[in-house]
């Protein structure tokens, strides 16, 4: 048991540094989770006055779905219930990341949908909803649970003028998706800079990239790319 849980923390610790490396960080206030396998009324989370790349096996929080810390070294969250209404409402879901990236704030801003114009927003093609209720802090269980139901059963939500929340089957997915939702947001507010995207393509084009940039192996081929990278970085 302990030798996997050290395992399931190594890949939060994984997490961590890929999504620091990525610039979604946002000085200390970014954090993801992780369910446990055996036990989906518990999960693990990066702790409170950290950096993404700051996890250590040591600092890592356990907590339940109550929001309240059960155990590890680090201090709960004060956002720890974005995390833990979501695996209420979702039990399908065993990853969840918050982070505060620069282009997803930004499109979220202006209150546009985003637009199946590039392969990362393809990600999202099947709906990427707005949580527009506060710009707080998620620090109660009934905005965390009112960010849980803007999310609904999609992949994420934008949390105008905050962030966004995202959601995996596993950390890789949710990583992975994360990073993929900035660069789309990007890629998006360059083209309406230059004037607007121009002729679509078809939803049946859009379906099949789809179905093929979302399967697991994708996820998870380009999770561990992005830690090797994270580890010559940190070697060199």
């Amino acid at each position: 048991m302990t030798m996997q849980l050290n395992e399931l923390k190594q890949r939060l610790i994984d997490a961590g540094r890929i999504l620091e490396n990525a610039n979604q960080g946002d000085l200390t206030r970014g954090h993801v989770s992780i369910r446990l396998p055996d036990d989906p009324t518990h999960f693990i989370m990066k702790p409170h006055s950290f950096g993404l790349d700051e996890i250590t096996l040591e600092n890592i929080v356990l907590c339940n779905l109550e929001g309240e810390k059960v155990g590890g070294g680090g201090r709960k969250h004060s956002e720890v219930y974005i995390h833990s209404e979501i695996y209420k409402a979702r039990p399908e879901v065993n990853s969840v990341i918050h982070t505060h990236p620069t282009y997803a704030v930004a499109l979220s801003a202006t209150g546009k949908a985003l637009e199946p114009i590039s392969q990362p927003a393809v990600a999202f093609s099947d709906g990427l909803p707005y949580f527009t209720q506060a710009i707080d802090l998620i620090r109660s269980q009934d905005l965390g649970k009112a960010v849980a139901t803007a999310l609904g059963s999609c992949k994420a939500v934008l949390m105008r003028n905050h962030g966004a929340a995202i959601v995996g089957s596993n950390v890789e997915e949710s990583t992975i998706l994360a990073i993929m939702l900035d660069n789309a947001c990007q890629i998006q507010l360059a083209a309406m800079a230059a004037g607007g995207s121009g002729e679509k393509f078809t939803p049946e084009q859009v379906s099949k990239l789809h179905h093929d940039i979302t399967r697991n192996e994708q996820y998870v081929i380009n999770f561990e790319y992005l830690k090797r990278r994270a580890l010559r970085q940190l070697a060199s």
